[in-house]
């Protein structure tokens, strides 16, 4: 592969910089009595716990997640959500007006906004009308400036999975940070690109806990990286960005790994039983391959049909303005009987539209 030097990339205000140091940071261990953080000593409304700051680093999360994920927790870096771990990614690597990254609509779109707020440049190649990547175009996009590729996959909003031998050429031969958004990988087979980092020092892998292990109002994103990598974002992230309730939850919740893999096998199949009933309603075009725990669905009136389902308390999401995805909704796999009365509805409409 192309040689990857850190230093080629980071912007120069990020390599000078020195993080700020909180009294946690400081101090590493356990006392009896805590007088270095300014913190309230009586407690809190809520209990004596909540009134001292949260591990800056959160070890023990990292460490769970180490265990689960075969991944050492020294590559692991958490952000208060996905968001955060892309943004903190383009602050530390994308200068201001004068880097670029490189998105393939339609994806997710906080990649875009993420280099709106920070002033960077975004190149556009599109996927491919089977929602695969264009590897010639995408190598022509590329230039001096293109810090960061951002690639998804499974893909929101399509749901597919990118092909592997597309994304490891993407790797083999480009010289920047190659960002794989794996929020959705858990209703996937295939493989977690968090086994090749020792192969690829300039890969990101994401992943979150606000899927499959349905803890979205956590707000807890995981970044996987060299160390090199997750050090340089540990620098520029905010002191004390994942709160102490969460990473207490997320411990918690991270013991479960069986009732995750019981929620992940029922997800997946009710994903297949409401293709097959849409995919029998007349209104439904054509129900996208699906490798996540949506469906994208084209069909004759995507804007009628999302307003339909409005007034019957059914909220979707309308994608039929996004590129690619023209007369498209994206539908999110409830629960069996959520799913019941989402298909009810939609026949009450097919039944009036007739």
């Amino acid at each position: 592969m192309m040689s990857f030097d850190i230093n080629n990339l980071l912007r120069e205000n990020i390599k000078k910089l020195v993080p700020y140091s909180s009294a946690r940071d400081e101090f590493k261990g356990e006392a009896s009595i805590y007088l270095d953080a300014n913190e309230n000593s009586l407690g809190s409304p809520l209990t004596k716990w909540y009134n001292r700051y949260p591990d800056p680093l959160q070890h023990k999360v990292k460490e769970k997640l180490s265990e689960i994920k075969g991944v050492p927790s020294t590559n692991i870096f958490l952000g208060n959500g996905s968001d955060e771990c892309i943004d903190v990614l383009v602050r530390t690597f994308c200068d201001p007006g004068k880097d670029n990254i490189l998105i393939c609509p339609p994806t997710y779109g906080m990649y875009e906004v993420s280099a709106h707020i920070n002033d960077v440049a975004i190149k556009k190649v599109p996927l491919t009308g089977n929602f695969q990547l264009d590897l010639p175009p995408l190598e022509e996009a590329i230039d001096d400036h293109t810090k960061i590729i951002f690639l998804c996959s499974p893909n929101n909003p399509t749901g597919n999975s990118l092909n592997r031998e597309d994304v490891e050429m993407v790797l083999n031969n480009y010289w920047g940070i190659v960002v794989i958004d794996e929020a959705y990988i858990n209703f996937s087979r295939s493989r977690s690109f968090t086994q090749e980092l020792a192969d690829y020092p300039n890969l990101v892998v994401m992943q979150t806990l606000s899927k499959a292990w349905g803890l979205a109002a956590l707000r807890i994103g995981i970044a996987f990286a060299s160390e090199e990598i997750i050090g340089v974002m540990n620098k520029v992230k905010p002191p004390y960005n994942i709160n102490q309730a969460s990473q207490d939850l997320a411990l918690q919740a991270l013991e479960e790994v069986g009732q995750v893999n019981d929620m992940i096998r029922e997800i997946v199949a009710q994903r297949e039983e409401l293709q097959k009933k849409l995919n029998e309603l007349p209104i439904v075009q054509f129900v996208f391959p699906s490798d996540s725990n949506f469906l994208l669905v084209r069909v004759t009136d995507a804007k009628g049909i999302y307003r339909f389902l409005l007034k019957e308390g059914i909220v979707v999401r309308d994608r039929s303005t996004v590129t690619l995805c023209e007369g498209c909704l994206r539908i999110t796999v409830g629960t069996p009987a959520e799913n019941e009365e989402l298909v009810k509805s939609l026949k009450r409409y097919a039944g009036g539209a007739a």
